[in-house]
This record gives structure tokens, sequence and C-alpha cells, in this order.
């Protein structure tokens, strides 16, 4: 008597259905699949399982915007709310304290009627960034002022933000509201300032130069700065040196990262901003020592 075991004859079926027969197997998992669990793959057919874990372990690609930036993979203007909540935060300080506005408002060199000099120029570089998230309690401006720089902010930032990306918005904000900063300190190191004022017109500047560079429309950036400029220079007990320093910077750095070219762009991204901050410090650094040696 034979005792070899008989052949299996019965028919394959789905591993997700087991009444349909088929003899098509997933060429990833060499399981058998029915015509609804096929899913046309390069080469032969998947299952539903296994083009699931794909899906799920790839990359979402993201997009890249008109200046060669990849983007976010959100598209939230993160940064844009970061600045407007620091600045709102440091604004509620203010209101407690009108210690918090003296001690980190810009400043470039000034004596106390306690015989103490403050100021940049006493080593408190920190007053050219500080300043920049502290805005007016009271005065002609009062609340305005803070209400306006954020409006502002919050209408053109995400724009800027999104084409930008966001470590380049950043350094954009940074460097035009340090670029105010320093051109007071150059111009008028024994005044006071404080203010987003300056990054806020960098933005405008840079909001132009981009416009003009994609194409855009630039009428209404071209209004606002106008009517600003002649707010600046019109209205008492405003810094024009804060506002024409960060709209000079901002221009100046935006036309950078704008005009680009394609085969070095990635470079003169990351080149520019360091040249601008090393070109903004060496001038600090040359009004300190001039300061220093006149007292």
């Amino acid at each position: 008597m034979s005792t070899e075991p008989k052949p299996d004859t019965s028919v394959p079926t789905c591993y997700r259905h087991p009444g349909r027969e088929t003899y098509v197997r997933c060429t990833r998992c060499d399981r058998y699949i029915c015509p609804e669990c096929m899913r046309d793959a390069a080469v032969g057919h998947q299952c539903v399982e296994c083009v699931a874990g794909a899906n799920r372990g790839a990359r979402t690609a993201r997009p890249v915007t008109p200046l060669g930036v990849r983007g976010a993979a959100s598209a939230v203007p993160v940064v844009t709310y970061t600045l407007i909540g620091l600045c709102g935060l440091a604004y509620l300080i203010e209101l407690s304290s009108w210690r918090f506005i003296a001690d980190y408002m810009m400043i470039g060199q000034a004596g106390l009627p306690n015989g103490d000099v403050v100021g940049v120029a006493e080593g408190e570089w920190y007053r050219l960034v500080t300043s920049m998230f502290l805005h007016q309690r009271g005065g002609s401006f009062g609340i305005a002022h803070i209400i306006f720089n954020m409006w502002a902010l919050w209408a053109i930032g995400p724009a800027l933000e999104q084409v930008l990306g966001r470590w380049r918005f950043l350094a954009l904000y940074m460097l035009s509201g340090l670029g105010g900063s320093v051109l007071l300190y150059l111009v008028s190191p024994t005044e006071s300032a404080v203010g987003a004022s300056g990054a806020i017109f960098g933005l405008f500047g840079a909001y132009f130069v981009i416009g003009r560079r994609l194409g855009g429309q630039v009428g209404p950036i071209v209004f606002l700065l106008g009517i600003n400029l002649v707010i600046t220079f019109s209205v008492p007990d405003i810094s024009w040196e804060g506002h024409i320093g960060g709209l000079v910077v901002g221009g100046a750095l935006a036309a950078a990262l704008a005009y680009a070219p394609a085969a070095r762009r990635r470079l003169v991204h990351i080149a520019a901003p360091l040249v601008m901050l090393g070109l903004l410090t060496a001038l600090v650094v040359a009004k300190t020592a001039e300061l220093s040696s006149a007292l």
C-alpha cells in the first residue's frame, strides 16, 4: 500500500475573501488576492494592505515656491503667529511695569540721574533686538502703536512666509528690525525707541521687491508704504531711523533672496542673511568704539 501523501488539489482563495477563488498573488506579500483586492503596481498587482503600508511609509513631497524654496509641510504661518504672540506677551508685561520698557528699549548711550550710564555702547547689545518686541504704552500713540504693527504683520506676513519659507522669513524680519535699531544707534545714539516698526517696514520693502520679481500687483504696498513714510516724517516722536533702516535692510535682503541665480540659490539664501548680519555687527562695533573713545 502506498504511503505517499496525495497532492493538494484545492483551489486557492483570496486571503481577504475566502469564498472567492483566485490564482493571482500579491507581488509583495505573496498572498492570493481577488480582483476586488488587486491594486495595480509597477510589476504585477499588490494587495490593499501592502499598498496602504507603502503609502504610510512614503514621504510627502513638499511644494516648491516660485523662488525655489521648498515650502513647509504645513501652510500655517507659524513664524508670523509666533512673532505676534511674542509682541502681545511683551505688551502685557509692559502694562504691569514701566521698568520692563526702560531695561529693554533701544538706546545707544544715556546717563541716568544716579550717575549710571546705560545703552548699547555700555555692553547692553541685547537692546538692539529686544526693542523690536516692545511698544508704546501711552503718549500720542498708545495702544494704536502695537495694533497697527501687528495688523501689518498679520496682513503681509503669511504671504511672505509662504513664498520665502520659515527660516528665511524669520531672518528677514529679525534683520530688518535690527537694521532699524542700528541706524538709530549710528545717527542718534542718545535717543530711545521701541516698536516692531523697523521690522514691519522691512516686510513692506520685501513685499515690493518680491512682488516685482514675481510679476504681482505692487500698487497697494506702494500706497501703504507711501502713507507710512509721510507719517514717519510729519508726526513728531517717531523714529524715522528705525523705519528707514528696516526698509533698506528688508529691501536689500529680499532682492538677494528673490534674484539669486538658480544654480547658486541655496548658497545665496544662506550667505545673504549672514553677510547682512556681519555688516550690521561691524557698524555697531565701530560706533561703540567711537562712543567709548569720546567718553
